[in-house]
């Protein structure tokens, strides 16, 4: 595995170069696991300085790059968490920092109270009337409609009556329309339902959880390789720097909350379905658009919008578009040359690949030397690195935290 320290320049200058105001300005990272450590690395290799708020456990308190580490009871809640920053922003005199949120209900929080927050930060999180497009599928799915980009076919049953007016062939998917709450009650992303008996029961569980939030679709048939996202810096109706990225494995195999395993492609019909939706609601800022392949009509469906970083967001430096330090230099001033990813570049998490990997191995389903070429061929971990090896040795020391407080 490729682990040497990268430090590609993916601007035309830096911002030292270029005059800006650097000295004091740096990053706010809302979430510390291996996603934000990848921004801490990402600011931090640059000489920017890093704040991370968590409340978790944080392996990126460990890194390196990190200069302040606060861990706060809980970023749930949106009043709260707003009152967090701003707090952590006047004791530490954070003022003008930019912020980097990680997760959909942070992102949530930061877009309602954009106004307030941008008398102290610097916030490339768009306001509501931008994300709410994201953080709801059935607004995603309607703006996706109307602009002829496809998507899967979906209901919106709100009780057993209409569930049992849905027409679709089993099996069918049931997912929640806003992730939050379903995902940190049940640790999945979707149920699988096989049969009309099971897509009752799970109706009823996930309407218990989520009430009037529950969405049916249809299962468009294939695994990980079928899926595949757009990822930009996106601004004024085009990307400052873009990736495509083809999922190789995920974490779970079904439904997969976090890709394992990811490799660069292009694919320039995706690209254009994906700026389609970005400038139909003025996107700025960096954001991944998931869609997967139907093998069935041959068309990419759009299946999610992510208005933040991504889990393999690092794979973009690896690539030669380094999103983090981008949106940073784009909110200080600079002038920034459009970068595009290389294909070919590949991503690896080994602390879930591993485990699914061994399991379909036993199972027949992986060849053991293609499996292991994939891991050796890797350009880029999502923890592990030479220069910064103690978010490596905490991840290790605290797999049994993640897996009860996430799952994996």
């Amino acid at each position: 595995m490729n682990m040497q320290t990268i430090t590609s320049t993916t601007c035309e200058q830096d911002l030292v170069g270029a005059g800006l105001p650097t000295v004091g300005v740096g990053g706010v990272v809302l979430g510390g696991d291996y996603q934000g450590l990848a921004i801490a690395r990402s600011l931090g290799r640059r000489g920017v300085p890093v704040c991370v708020i968590d409340d978790e456990h944080s392996i990126t308190r460990y890194s390196r790059y990190t200069t302040h580490a606060v861990r706060v009871p809980s970023l749930r809640d949106e009043a709260k968490t707003i009152d967090v920053i701003l707090e952590t922003g006047r004791q530490l005199n954070l003022h003008g920092w930019v912020l980097y949120p990680t997760r959909d209900e942070t992102v949530a929080a930061i877009s309602l109270y954009r106004d307030l927050l941008r008398e102290s930060f610097r916030v490339p999180t768009p306001g509501w009337n931008t994300i709410r497009w994201a953080w709801d599928k059935r607004n995603t799915y309607l703006l996706a409609e109307e602009a002829g980009i496809p998507i899967p076919k979906t209901w919106f049953p709100k009780n057993r009556d209409e569930l049992a007016a849905v027409d679709g062939s089993l099996p069918l998917v049931i997912k929640p329309a806003i992730k939050q709450h379903f995902v940190y009650a049940t640790k999945a992303k979707a149920w699988r339902a096989d049969s009309r008996k099971e897509l009752i029961a799970r109706f009823d569980q996930a309407s218990r959880i989520v009430p009037g939030e529950v969405m049916v679709q249809d299962l468009i048939p294939g695994d990980s390789p079928q899926l595949a996202a757009y990822c930009a810096f996106f601004k004024q109706g085009a990307p400052v720097a873009s990736m495509v990225a083809r999922y190789g494995r995920q974490h779970p195999p079904q439904f997969g909350r976090s890709c394992t395993f990811v490799e660069t492609v292009d694919l320039p019909a995706l690209e254009e379905l994906a700026q389609r939706f970005l400038r139909r609601i003025n996107y700025y800022g960096l954001v991944e658009m998931e869609f997967k392949h139907d093998p069935r009509d041959g068309k990419y469906k759009l299946l999610d919008v992510n208005a933040r970083t991504w889990g393999y967001h690092g794979l973009g430096l690896a690539a030669g578009a380094d999103f983090p330090y981008l949106l940073f230099a784009d909110q200080l001033g600079a002038r920034l040359q459009p970068s595009r990813a290389r294909s070919g570049v590949t991503w690896v998490r080994l602390l879930t690949d591993l485990p699914g990997g061994l399991l379909s191995l036993v199972r027949g389903q992986l060849r053991f030397s293609s499996y292991f070429k994939s891991i050796l061929r890797s350009h880029a971990e999502s923890v592990l690195s030479l220069d910064d090896p103690l978010p490596g040795l905490a991840e290790i020391l605290l797999v049994f935290y993640l897996i009860y407080r996430r799952g994996f």
